[in-house]
Parts: C-alpha cells; sequence; structure tokens
C-alpha cells in the first residue's frame, strides 16, 4: 500500500532553516570576495572569531528558553575577563584563574540574576538590564576604567594554538556545546526548562520547581559568559573594562536565528551553534567588504527581527 507524505515545511525549516541561511551567507560573500573570504585561513578565522558569539549565544538560549531573557551577558563577559586577568597579575595558575574567572564568577553573577527575578518577581528583562548597568560599573571599578595585560603568556599561547587543526577556542566551544545539548536532551534538567517554557503554569502544577530551574537556567547563561570572557582575554592578550559592549545583540541573534522561540519552550542548542557561525560569518565577510562597523549592527537588527517574524510566521 503506497503512502503519500505530504511535505511539512514548517517542520523542514526547523530542522534545517539554519543551516540554509548560512549557505546562502557564505555563497554570497564567496562570489562577492572568492578571493579573501573562502581561504582556508579565512574561514578558521570565522570559526576562531565566532566561538565567542557562539558561547555566549548558547547561555542566552536558555535564558529565552523560558520565555525570558539575559541582558547582562555582555557585562559578565567583561567582568569574568577582568576578575581572570587580575588573578593572573596576582600570580594564580592561568588554569586556576580561568577556572574562577570564567565558572565561578560568571556562575555566581548569573545566580545574582536569577536571584533577584525568583524574588522580586519582576521580569528578566527588567532584572538583567539593571545588572548589566551593576555589573559594567564593578568592571570599571575595579579595573580602573583601563585595560589590564601583561599577564601569564602561556595563558595567551595556549588559546592561540591548533590540536589537529583546530584552534582552541573552537574546540572550547564544541565541548561546552555538548556538555548543554547532552543536558538539554538526556536530563530530567533539560526537559523541565522546556516545559517551563512552553506553559509555566502548566509545568508548576505538573510539580516542575519554577525557582530552582529559574535560577539553573541563569547560571548556565552566566557560565557561558564568563567563560565566552576567558576566551576574549585570552585571544586579545589583554582584559578590557568595555569588552562584550552590544554582546548581548549578538547573543539574542545568535538563539533566534538558530530557531529559537522567542516564546518559549523551542529550541536546539546545535542550530545556536550554527546561529553563532552565521553572526560570525557576517561580520567577518563585512569586514573583508570594508563596511564600517555601525552597518553590522543595523544588520543584526534587521535579522534579529526578520527571524522572529519568520519564527511567527511559520509557527500560523
Amino acid at each position: 500500500m503506497q503512502t503519500n507524505t505530504k511535505f511539512n515545511f514548517p517542520r523542514f525549516w526547523d530542522q534545517y532553516g539554519t543551516f540554509f541561511i548560512l549557505a546562502i551567507i557564505v555563497a554570497i560573500f564567496g562570489s562577492i570576495s572568492s578571493q579573501y573570504f573562502l581561504t582556508a585561513n579565512n574561514i578558521q578565522q570565522i570559526f576562531v572569531q565566532s566561538s565567542v558569539t557562539v558561547l555566549i549565544g548558547m547561555g542566552e538560549f536558555f535564558a529565552i528558553l523560558i520565555a525570558g531573557i539575559d541582558l547582562s551577558v555582555g557585562a559578565i563577559l567583561a567582568l569574568a575577563g577582568m576578575v581572570t586577568a587580575k588573578l593572573m597579575i596576582l600570580g594564580l595558575d592561568p588554569t586556576l584563574s580561568a577556572i574562577i574567572g570564567g565558572v565561578f564568577v560568571g556562575g555566581g553573577l548569573g545566580a545574582i540574576n536569577g536571584a533577584l527575578v525568583n524574588y522580586t518577581g519582576l521580569h528578566p528583562f527588567i532584572i538583567t538590564l539593571g545588572t548589566n548597568a551593576i555589573f559594567r560599573g564593578v568592571t570599571l571599578v575595579i579595573s580602573d576604567a583601563n585595560s589590564i595585560y601583561g599577564f601569564s603568556f602561556e595563558f595567551v599561547d595556549f588559546f592561540s594554538q591548533n590540536f589537529l587543526w583546530i584552534p582552541v577556542p573552537v574546540i572550547f566551544a564544541i565541548i561546552v556545546a555538548l556538555i548543554l545539548w547532552f543536558i538539554t536532551n538526556k536530563t530530567r534538567l533539560g526537559r523541565n526548562i522546556y516545559a517551563l517554557g512552553g506553559n509555566r503554569e502548566s509545568a508548576y502544577y505538573s510539580g516542575i520547581d519554577v525557582k530552582f530551574h529559574t535560577m539553573a537556567v541563569f547560571i548556565i547563561s552566566g557560565i557561558c559568559a564568563g567563560l565566552a570572557g576567558v576566551v576574549s582575554t585570552a585571544r586579545l592578550g589583554a582584559a578590557e573594562p568595555l569588552a562584550g559592549v552590544g554582546f548581548e545583540t549578538y547573543a539574542i541573534a545568535s538563539a533566534i536565528i538558530g530557531g529559537t522561540s522567542f516564546f518559549g519552550g523551542k529550541g536546539r542548542i546545535f542550530s545556536v551553534v550554527i546561529g553563532g557561525l552565521i553572526i560570525g560569518t557576517i561580520n567577518n565577510g563585512l569586514n573583508i567588504l570594508q563596511v564600517q562597523t555601525y552597518y553590522q549592527l543595523v544588520v543584526m537588527g534587521g535579522l534579529i527581527i526578520t527571524a522572529v517574524a519568520l519564527d511567527r510566521l511559520i509557527s500560523r
């Protein structure tokens, strides 16, 4: 008996749409500037430059997954990077400094966001808008508004190496992506987060601890931003007090372009990785074409609006 399977465009787009967007963008820049864009060295640079965007995008993914948002990821990136640099200047081991700066500072700042959301009842937009300013101010205070450099060359050298032709920042981002994929797909925590984003009231009446999972989401977002701060500091060879300014736009764009629903409950971690690569590819291509930075912000804003509108259209 032969059955006709009707083509389901929304399902197809949900699974493969992000890859098509990336392929189209690569084709456009490749045709315009194949001499510079489609070189092995530049492709490698795209992956390296995208590693920070992918990291903060994956953290933002969790915040958006519960129909929230985290506007403080750029400030957390800067503060974690600054603490990492300060610890190394004080003589602490580079590896230990990176762990403290990335995981503990990032996670701690994320926990502050989660606690404020839980115990004030305010929307995460308001809370993280405020903490974004607070964390940035603390970064400027502890650095005296100056860049911190002159720390361990071993730290910088490690993140500039390649293992099996893969740059260390890329390996770093891949490892984090695999861990987060496991959390979202193979653990009860991940299933509960999806349920919370899908319907908060139903999740509550099903026995899911809403406050605990909200706290977990913001801790994960903070850790990802903190790790991005470590990678950024290593790549720049300095901790900048204004590092990560505007990166919340890149983080949101990575998640939304990657198919994460702004209304919660839908999204996949590896699609967010592709979303981060799309952001990195666009920035790289525009730089090669010598397009000024502020035009890149125009493109990012347009992409966010288009992605959310497309999500609503396909959902209908």
